[in-house]
C-alpha cells in the first residue's frame, strides 16, 4: 500500500485495470448439475452461425471425445445422425428444436449437449490470417428440461503465431497465402477439436463436471 501511494495516479489506475483483468470469473453454480447426476449424454448436431458449411460437422465430429474422457457415456455421433435422418430430421436447427421428452424417448440419454458454432474458418486480417473457432454450449436435463451447465470456448491460430520476417510486403503475401491454404484445407477442423476440449473437457474451472466414470467424479473443478 505504501508503494502505491508513491506511484503517480495514472500508473495506479493502469495497475488496477491490469489486476481486474486477471481476476477469475465467479465460480459456476453447479447445484442443478450435481442434483441431476447425468451419466449418459446426447451431443446434438451443432447449429452453425458461421458462413462456413463445414462448421457443424467439423465441431460435432470431435465433441464426444472430451466428454467421454471426462467420464460420461456419450452416444456415438454416427448413431445419432442416422437416427435423425431416418426420422426426417435433416438439419441441426430442426434437431435442436425437438422437445426434450421426445429426445429422451428416442435416445434414453440423461442430458443433451446443445452446441452453437459462432465462428469457424480462416479470415484475412491485413498482416495476418486467423483461423478461428468459437463455440458455446448448454447441457439440458432430458428428464426435467433443467439447465445444468453452459459455457463457451475459443481456439485460434493467433495464439501460436510468431513474429514473421520479410517486411511489410512479406507479411501481406504471407497473410494471403495463409488464408487461401487455411480455407482450402479446412484448417479450422483442428482448431475445432481444441475448442471442443476447452468447452467440454473436464476438469476445467467453470467447465463441465467430471462424469461417473472419472476418478474425479463428485469434485468441483477449482483450476483453470
Amino acid at each position: 500500500m505504501k508503494l502505491l501511494r508513491l506511484l503517480p495516479i495514472p500508473v495506479v489506475l493502469v495497475l488496477s485495470l491490469l489486476g481486474g483483468c486477471a481476476t477469475k470469473p465467479p465460480a459456476y453454480d453447479y447445484s442443478a448439475f450435481q442434483k441431476a447426476k447425468p451419466a449418459t449424454l446426447l451431443v446434438m448436431p451443432p447449429v452453425n452461425e458461421s458462413p462456413d458449411v463445414k462448421a457443424s460437422p467439423g465441431v460435432w465430429a470431435q465433441a464426444t471425445r472430451p466428454l467421454a474422457e471426462a467420464g460420461y457415456y456419450v452416444l456415438p455421433v454416427t448413431l445419432v445422425d442416422e437416427t435423425f435422418k431416418q426420422n426426417g430430421v435433416s438439419s441441426p436447427n430442426e434437431a435442436q428444436d425437438i422437445p426434450y421428452p421426445k429426445l429422451r424417448e428416442f435416445f434414453g440419454a440423461d442430458a443433451a449437449v446443445y452446441i452453437r458454432v459462432k465462428k469457424y474458418g480462416t479470415t484475412y486480417q491485413v498482416l495476418a490470417s486467423d483461423t478461428r473457432v468459437e463455440v458455446d454450449a448448454r447441457i439440458l436435463d432430458l428428464r426435467t428440461g433443467a439447465l445444468l451447465w453452459e459455457g463457451n470456448a475459443v481456439a485460434s491460430s493467433a495464439e501460436q503465431q510468431q513474429q514473421q520476417q520479410g517486411g511489410l510486403i512479406g507479411l501481406l503475401v504471407s497473410a494471403v497465402v495463409q488464408q487461401i491454404v487455411g480455407t482450402a484445407t479446412d484448417a479450422a477442423f483442428n482448431y475445432a477439436g481444441i475448442a471442443d476440449v476447452r468447452l467440454l473437457g473436464a476438469p476445467r474451472y467453470n467447465g463441465v463436471l467430471p462424469g461417473p466414470r472419472s476418478p474425479l467424479y463428485g469434485q468441483t473443478p477449482q483450476t483453470q
